[in-house]
């Protein structure tokens, strides 16, 4: 996918955000011999290392996408007491929380079903490099705040994909289809309160940049597993 969004990419004028939906094609580059999900807004699609890595270290994934459930209802809480007076982003934002934490404890269940401990782990540097990229001065720390979630939410939306295709456990693979469509959701959710918000041309030219931070981030495998390493 080209990294640079033209108004096709994007939602019309009447709002309408178009299918977050895979478009599966082949690619040497990612996964070989396997239909390959491709996600729109992303730069360029999650490698056939990290996947190797997902699904020879299924545990860690596991874990770490219990943190990243809870970290991503964190987000939206976060966003709704920094914007106290904004009543449309609390009234998306809180249903989003919830909805997050339904995710969490799915995956704390099936933790536990395995008696397995969420435990602590090492953060890899892609959740921090995507904050750092948010500018400090309002109101661009709004749509890059919007921006950094729903590319996340897009993000975890493809790797689900590769995980509910790929992963050799069948109760792993029941667990990230069924999110499927839930993670294509969020991101489009935050792509909405940031259209509200700011006129299309920014929003083209800033998610482009960031989406092209986003896949540098990624394109070295981090030494451990884990859903954004």
């Amino acid at each position: 996918m080209s990294t640079h969004l033209t108004q096709a990419d994007l939602p019309q004028a009447d709002g309408q955000l178009p299918s977050l939906g895979l478009a599966l094609e082949r690619s040497p580059e990612t996964v070989p011999t396997s239909p390959v999900a491709r996600v729109k807004w992303l730069a360029s699609p999650s490698s056939a290392a990290w996947l190797r890595q997902a699904t020879d270290h299924a545990e860690l994934v596991l874990i770490d996408h219990a943190h990243c459930e809870r970290k991503a209802a964190g987000v939206a809480l976060q966003l709704m007491f920094r914007y106290p007076s904004d009543q449309g982003l609390a009234a998306v934002l809180s249903p989003l929380a919830r909805e997050e934490l339904e995710h969490f404890e799915l995956v704390l269940q099936l933790l536990q079903r395995r008696a397995m401990a969420l435990r602590p782990l090492a953060a890899p540097p892609y959740g921090a490099g995507l904050a750092q990229s948010v500018r400090r001065r309002e109101p661009e720390r709004m749509l890059d705040s919007f921006l950094v979630a729903g590319l996340i939410e897009a993000r975890s939306h493809e790797r689900m994909a590769l995980l509910a295709a790929h992963s050799p456990d069948p109760e792993l693979r029941a667990l990230y289809g069924d999110l499927l469509a839930s993670e294509a959701r969020h991101f489009g959710l935050y792509w909405l309160l940031a259209e509200e918000r700011f006129s299309r041309p920014v929003l083209v030219e800033r998610l482009g940049q960031l989406s092209v931070l986003e896949a540098g981030l990624l394109a070295t495998l981090w030494g451990e597993a884990r859903f954004h390493s």
